[in-house]
């Protein structure tokens, strides 16, 4: 109610308090996406490569999802990154240098049928894992 002549103080207050029913204000306002985020509001992140796993895809489907656990460089926080192409997992070692970006789920979730996998590996050594994939490239020798 109160939409009259000199109603605008309370438009303006009701307004205020009815932003925090949306969602995306809410987290927003509160930095929960910086302080869920291990990469702390970076696009990108160097790691350190601890070990290979396989992670089973979720119901329907079935297949071992080739992943790795990175050890961040900024933080010391693991995490674990999918490794994007046919075959790619051959082109990472362990020890090697990685850099990590979120995989591109809701509200930086996982995607698709990796369950908590919320990374993925773009460059092994300072090299384009898509162009290693792909043969463009080769692995640098260190």
């Amino acid at each position: 109610m109160g939409n009259g002549k000199f109603a605008a103080r309370k438009c303006k207050r009701d307004s205020k308090n009815n932003r925090w029913r949306d969602v995306n204000y809410s987290r927003k306002a509160l930095g929960l996406d910086i302080k869920s985020d291990l990469l702390e509001g970076a696009p990108q992140g160097r790691g350190i490569v601890l070990e290979k796993i396989g992670v089973e895809a979720k119901q329907p489907n079935s297949a071992i999802r080739k992943c790795v656990r990175v050890q961040l460089i900024k933080n010391g926080r693991q995490v674990s990154a999918f490794a994007v192409g046919d075959g790619a997992i051959n082109f990472i070692d362990e020890h090697d240098e990685v850099t990590i970006e979120g995989i591109g789920g809701r509200l930086g979730r996982s995607k698709g049928d990796i369950p908590g996998v919320r990374y993925q590996v773009t460059a092994v050594n300072g090299v384009c894992l898509r162009e290693m994939v792909l043969g463009r490239k080769e692995k640098p020798r260190r």
